[in-house]
């Protein structure tokens, strides 16, 4: 298997690393000053959302055990099970890992080395407004954790920053996906309607995951307690097993079990592949005839990232920056929103989802600590310039705004035709 492939191993619970060094970035064009930068960030690397899946498991494990239906490897998975529910409840289910502190922590470092003029500026009153720096999440503690991360380690960097933090919660624009809102109400019904039920029930059922699941449960059981269940159970049972083992590369320092011995890269592929399958109908790009029914909602981000980038167009220099903290459900429509390349490309109805016909990916979309950064820049006679650096990797909007890149191969975009382009 390739590296390429390999690294898709945990899909969208992939723990974060920058996608490119930063001494490779393109420089701004002469006479231009970064200003301000404004970012939407997933929470860090968390554990389990709740124990309902390690239950589930544990269960099936403890009735293989009871018929003496385990193999030497199944007999240690029981065990390794009971400490991920451990390790979840001294941690809190939801709850971010050290391993997400640190992913945010470094984020915020990394931003500061990359922008220290934004950042100097804002704390040695060299303009004539006080500059603030807004920090807003979606108010679940994961993200709140983060933004408190970050602001803790934006101070450290530079001890004058602290009382120029703002802090608060916006579901509006970070929680989009459960709003009482038109468009956040068409996305509820198609996440709970037949249509995308039944495409997940046709994604579990595909073949080449079927054979994983068997070779996988082959394993840990006995063929007659294997072959005693029917194709959903053990789709489903390999499925709650790699959900163990994702979860686990998010929790290094707080778990002490290696879940890698009981999936091979092979099938974990292939149980990365369904989950990207399932997120990217579920909440991802979707199916072309339906519009988009999927991203609609994040208009109130897009618009909030726009309204932001006005001000410092207008000359109103009072942010800094604006530093926003939510999930997965609310990057990955703001990526196709944008129609960022590899992130917004829909299939038609009639094909369905694979690593085959569709560039999109969770572990790039969605890893953990997923960021979607614009740094501003401007010029002394008030032309501002855009940037979009995507999991800090910088990255081309979409293919209609080509008009405003301020030269073919730059990733800097004049902000008025980017906007016309958008709006």
């Amino acid at each position: 298997m390739s590296a390429f492939a390999l690294a898709l191993l945990l899909s969208t619970k992939t723990p974060y690393a920058p996608r490119q060094d930063s001494a490779s970035y393109e420089a701004p064009p002469p006479g231009y000053t970064a200003v301000y930068t404004q970012m939407l960030a997933r929470h860090g690397s968390r554990g389990l959302t709740s124990p309902k899946t390690a239950e589930r498991l544990h269960a099936l494990w403890q009735q293989a055990a009871d018929a003496d239906a385990l193999t030497p490897l199944g007999r240690e998975l029981g065990p390794d099970i009971k400490r991920m529910m451990q390790a979840n409840e001294r941690l809190g289910y939801g709850n971010e890992t050290r391993q997400g502190l640190e992913e945010h922590t470094q984020l915020a470092q990394r931003m500061y080395a990359r922008l220290p003029g934004v950042f100097s500026d804002a704390t040695d009153g060299r303009t004539a407004q006080a500059r603030r720096i807004v920090v807003v999440s979606s108010g679940k503690d994961r993200a709140a954790d983060s933004a408190t991360f970050v602001i803790r380690a934006l101070s450290q960097q530079r001890p004058g920053l602290a009382p120029l933090f703002d802090s608060s919660v916006d579901r509006s624009t970070l929680y989009f996906h459960k709003l009482n809102a038109d468009a956040s109400l068409a996305y509820q019904r198609w996440a709970g309607g037949d249509e995308l039920q039944a495409r997940e029930a046709a994604i579990h059922a595909q073949p080449p995951l079927r054979s994983a699941a068997q070779a996988t449960l082959a394993r840990l059981f006995s063929p007659a307690f294997v072959a005693a269940l029917d194709a959903d159970q053990r789709t489903d049972a390999a499925l709650a097993l790699y959900a163990l083992y994702a979860a686990a590369a998010d929790m290094r320092y707080e778990l002490d079990a290696d879940f890698t011995k009981y999936i091979p890269a092979d099938e974990a592929y292939r149980y990365a592949e369904a989950e990207d399958a399932v997120a990217f109908y579920e909440k991802g790009p979707g199916i072309a005839e339906n519009g988009d029914v999927t991203w609609r909602m994040a208009g109130v981000l897009m618009d909030d990232f726009f309204n932001e980038a006005d001000a410092i167009d207008r000359g109103d220099l009072s942010h800094a920056a604006k530093l926003r903290f939510a999930h997965a459900e609310i990057v990955i429509p703001m990526a196709s929103a944008l129609g960022i390349p590899g992130m917004s490309e829909q299939l038609p109805r009639a094909a369905t989802y694979s690593y085959q016909n569709s560039p999109w990916r969770g572990a790039h979309t969605a890893p953990m600590a997923a960021n979607i950064q614009w740094d501003l820049y401007r010029n002394s006679a008030g032309r501002v310039l855009v940037r979009m650096l995507y999991n800090e990797r910088e990255t081309d909007f979409k293919a209609a705004c080509e008009s405003a890149r301020i030269s073919p191969s730059s990733h800097f975009y004049d902000y008025r035709r980017l906007k016309h382009c958008y709006k």
